[in-house]
């Protein structure tokens, strides 16, 4: 590639969460605009998957980035950005479902006791990662719609760990810094996750494609 055509490729900016953040705290708008731009899906995923209604998590995603605007006079890299961001998002999500609680009866979203063992990840490695069909994998409508009320129905602990790793990508660290609690803590909810997904959509197994995404 010459030097011309290498002046015409668009810009890929490299730059940091954290560093980022710091020149928006500083006053610089343009890099607000490129955390928005790299994150805003990831957040967005996670949102509508935890409220399951799109008008409701698009007002959410408006509050996360809302409330990071208000917090840059304090903002300080104590932590990744991502792992802040999350927490704020997550923390939106907590309030969210605290509400919807005085508005029914009966919720799938409560918490079960009795969901958490001390088991580590040696158990998470014996479940294959093509039991549980993800969106992309799973081209069919009926499909789709069972993962998706598969995991509406998971305990509400479970779920957000699951969404958090499957949908938005976060290591078990960064989840774990996240909701606060211990690293195995969060490798034993994704474990009972994955569990009950297979055991719910353990007839879908033999109808998602095979492969998926690498």
């Amino acid at each position: 590639m010459d030097a011309s055509s290498s002046a015409h490729a668009p810009a890929v900016d490299t730059t940091g969460d954290e560093a980022l953040m710091q020149a928006f705290c500083t006053g610089d708008a343009a890099a607000f605009e490129t955390l928005v731009a790299r994150h805003q899906r990831g957040v967005y995923n996670f949102l509508l998957r935890s409220v399951r209604q799109q008008p409701r998590a698009e007002e959410l995603l408006q509050e996360v980035f809302l409330r990071v605007v208000r917090a840059k006079e304090r903002y300080t890299p104590s932590a990744k950005f991502t792992t802040w961001l999350y927490s704020i998002a997550r923390n939106l999500c907590v309030d969210e479902s605290r509400r919807a609680k005085f508005r029914r009866h009966q919720s799938l979203d409560a918490p079960r006791k009795g969901s958490d063992g001390d088991a580590g990840s040696a158990m998470i490695s014996t479940i294959p990662s093509n039991e549980v069909p993800t969106d992309e994998a799973a081209e069919a409508p009926t499909i789709r719609r069972r993962l998706k009320e598969a995991v509406a129905k998971l305990p509400v602990e479970q779920r957000e760990v699951f969404l958090l790793r499957q949908v938005s990508g976060l290591s078990f660290r960064e989840i774990s810094e996240t909701v606060e609690i211990p690293e195995n803590t969060v490798k034993s909810r994704m474990r009972y996750a994955l569990e009950k997904l297979r055991s719910e959509l353990g007839d879908l197994h033999h109808a998602a494609p095979e492969g998926g995404a690498s």
